[in-house]
């Protein structure tokens, strides 16, 4: 029997980014992960190379020398499910626009390339971890359609940001399980950079969307984590 020797392809970083202090830094860290990086320095070279490069992900600065960087984030997702990590500046207020914008994760400027790097790296194994998921999770409380990244609950169509949507996943894969802050991180952020608050965070921006139909199928379990459980709807709070 004969072994083939070729290598997959290396997945593919697109950089952009007016200043080079944010693209520069990348270069030697993603060679060593094993990355190939694309650069651009302005919207417009960015969303060419999009197109004409296909990237497995996106590192995105919000302030560019052209572009809203928040219209390029859109158009990056109005058309690919491509992960994008947001580069913003050193105020927190960025980070959360960005989020609700829909990056799949935030930066803040300065930030160490190896930070970016392990955040890259983190997404890539989601995605790889998505691929084999079904496509559609389904109970008598929500629909979700994974291709279509859409949520239906009770018949009710809601928005959710990619953070939110990976959460409404992780929940609803596991119905009745307790999820702790640490799985949480793990499965919805592919790391434990952030803490405990950055979840109970998003678990609270999960429920005000649910509660459209006047109920909350997350329950909190006490110095433990979070548990989804649709069997035991209970009035949602507000």
């Amino acid at each position: 029997m004969r072994v083939s020797d070729e290598k997959s392809p290396r997945p593919k970083a697109l950089a952009i980014a007016g200043e080079p202090a944010v693209r520069d830094p990348l270069r030697i860290p993603l060679d060593r992960a094993e990355i190939d990086l694309v650069e651009a320095d302005t919207g417009v070279s960015g969303l060419r190379r999009f197109y004409v490069e296909r990237p497995d992900v996106v590192v995105l600065e919000l302030k560019l020398p052209d572009l809203d960087g928040f219209d390029v984030l859109a158009r990056i997702k109005a058309l690919s499910d491509v992960p994008v990590v947001a580069v913003v500046g050193s105020g927190g207020e960025g980070r959360v626009l960005g989020l609700r914008a829909g990056a799949d994760d935030c930066v803040s400027k300065p930030a160490l390339a190896e930070e970016v790097v392990a955040r890259i790296e983190a997404l890539l194994r989601r995605r790889r971890g998505d691929a084999g998921a079904p496509d559609v999770i389904e109970d008598d409380f929500l629909q979700i359609d994974r291709a279509g990244h859409r949520v239906t609950v009770m018949g009710l169509e809601i928005d959710l940001t990619p953070t939110e949507f990976r959460m409404l996943e992780t929940f609803a894969g596991s119905p009745g399980r307790v999820l702790g802050h640490g799985q949480l991180l793990d499965e919805v952020w592919g790391d434990r950079i952030r803490g405990r608050d950055e979840v109970k965070l998003y678990v609270s921006y999960l429920r005000r969307k649910l509660s459209v139909a006047g109920l909350d199928p997350v329950e909190t379990v006490r110095g433990v984590g979070y548990r989804y459980a649709p069997r035991r709807l209970r009035p949602a709070t507000g």
